[in-house]
């Protein structure tokens, strides 16, 4: 068939409506917008919005270790690992398998750290992390984690966006998309980095991908400028700052009513949200007004820039209304390379920044309320394998190489059962044993607790409906409180 005549049997009426704007949607939202418009008033993507059904989190604060941990160091107890150490790997757990530095026929190797049990059911963990044994009774531990993904980027991407490629909406964008903002003033998801790296995701890990850019993660710094080019330029006061987005915003009124598109309107949204968390921002993120006893709980040093730091910032973003709070913490790759990645001293040094501000976390939200509608989640992106990593072999230094099987992560608050472990993982840490629980699963309970059916959570790109867990994902319901 000729192509003209071809593409000219599509415009149909249907196919005309469907392309003004978005369609009949479009039409609507554009007399909406107009009545807006005639009110003088700009319309907030960002403002509160119902979910699914009543939720039984209000927001979330998620602790990345990125790196990913070593679980069996922590919170997976093996003693039959122990007794195996520095036997050769069995066949049967190495074929099929591809290991990121390890080959050959590697040394099992057990956990050389202390255990011991802890809370009302006795879960056991590690003398690595000494200030989480006390909440142990608040804790949700998931021991049946698996993945598709043992590299640190794709593992990290399908945790977040649920898929292992860039371009999708990561979580934190889901979430703000569907629930809005709970403070005008402040961004509806912010992102908090410590280590000085970014994400092994990068920026998509935190990215709204094809949903408007409005509802991705807004970075900000627990030292000097909470947010980069936000403050006014030199020689420019409020004022002149007003007169400037007024004029800026006129113009992008103008493009939105002739092109319709919905970045124009998400432009016009940012710039308002910019001005107005000029002075928001710097007052949420100052932690000098802080309780002296509050900061020693935390470790935490106005001024200062660490993963203590961003735990205190993320209590006092979540008093303030916003609804997802990402910490990312780099350092967690613990291959044993050198002392600092070893499974002794490194651990132990590395554990004692975490923990402490983390427990502090958790207090300070029960004292204030907030625990039961914050949810907690921690983890990393994969686990660690449960023989030593090919490379330090003939090392002193203990490590283990990446591992996307079986793996722990834990969550509280936000309605999820404390005190409870849920799944498990052979004796010697190969394979999930019992009840698994796949990063789409976990990502499904978590919109669950937000309120959200993750599978009715969706957005239209490219002819079809996306969503956070793809065509994946159950919600884990024995983890619910």
């Amino acid at each position: 068939m000729n192509p003209l005549l071809e593409s000219l049997q599509l415009k149909t009426r249907r196919h005309f409506l469907r392309q003004s704007t978005a369609g009949i949607g479009g039409i609507a939202l554009n007399a909406f917008l107009a009545e807006e418009k005639a009110r003088g008033e700009t319309p907030n993507p960002l403002a509160p919005k119902q979910p699914h059904f009543p939720a039984k989190a209000k927001r979330v604060i998620y602790l990345h270790m990125t790196g990913s941990p070593p679980n069996l160091d922590m919170f997976d107890h093996k003693p039959e690992l122990v007794k195996r150490t520095d036997q050769e790997c069995p066949d049967e757990f190495l074929e099929g398998r591809t290991f990121a530095f390890t080959s050959g026929t590697p040394k099992l190797m057990g956990s050389p750290r202390e255990w011991s049990q802890h809370g009302n059911n006795g879960i056991w963990m590690s003398d690595a992390i000494p200030n989480f044994h006390k909440h142990a009774d608040d804790m949700c531990l998931v021991h049946s984690m698996h993945t598709d993904q043992f590299n640190h980027a794709p593992a990290e991407l399908l945790v977040y966006t649920g898929s292992p490629r860039s371009g999708r909406p990561s979580m934190g964008a889901w979430t703000t998309y569907g629930l809005g903002s709970e403070n005008e003033d402040l961004p509806g998801f912010v992102v908090l980095i410590s280590s000085g790296v970014q994400p092994n995701g990068g920026k998509n890990s935190f990215g709204s991908g094809f949903l408007p850019s409005v509802y991705q993660g807004v970075q900000c710094r627990s030292k000097g400028d909470p947010v980069l080019y936000s403050s006014d330029p030199a020689g420019m006061d409020r004022t002149m700052r007003r007169k400037t987005l007024d004029a800026i915003r006129d113009l992008n009124e103008i493009q939105g009513e002739e092109m319709g598109h919905p970045e124009t309107q998400t432009r016009i949204s940012q710039y308002e949200l910019a001005y107005r968390m000029q002075t928001a921002v710097p007052e949420v993120m100052d932690i000098s007004k802080e309780k002296k006893s509050t900061l020693e709980a935390y470790g935490a040093e106005p001024g200062g820039a660490s993963f203590a730091n961003n735990c205190l910032l993320a209590r006092r973003l979540a008093e303030s209304g916003v609804r997802f709070v990402q910490l990312f913490d780099w350092g967690w790759d613990f291959h044993g390379t050198g002392v600092g990645t070893g499974l002794q001293k490194g651990l132990t040094d590395k554990c004692a920044t975490m923990d402490k501000p983390i427990s502090a976390l958790i207090d300070d939200l029960k004292e204030r309320g907030l625990f039961e509608d914050t949810l907690i989640v921690w983890g990393g992106e994969f686990g660690r394998t449960p023989f030593r990593e090919g490379r330090t072999a003939k090392s002193k230094v203990l490590g283990r190489d990446h591992y996307p099987d079986a793996f722990t992560m834990w969550m509280a608050g936000g309605g999820i059962k404390g005190g409870y472990e849920h799944g498990n993982s052979d004796e010697l840490g190969f394979n999930v044993a019992e009840k698994p629980v796949h990063v789409h699963d976990l990502q499904a309970t978590i919109m669950n607790q937000l309120g959200f059916d993750h599978e009715q959570l969706t957005y239209r790109f490219q002819g079809r409906d996306y969503r956070l867990t793809d065509v994946h994902g159950h919600v884990v319901k024995d983890l619910i409180a």
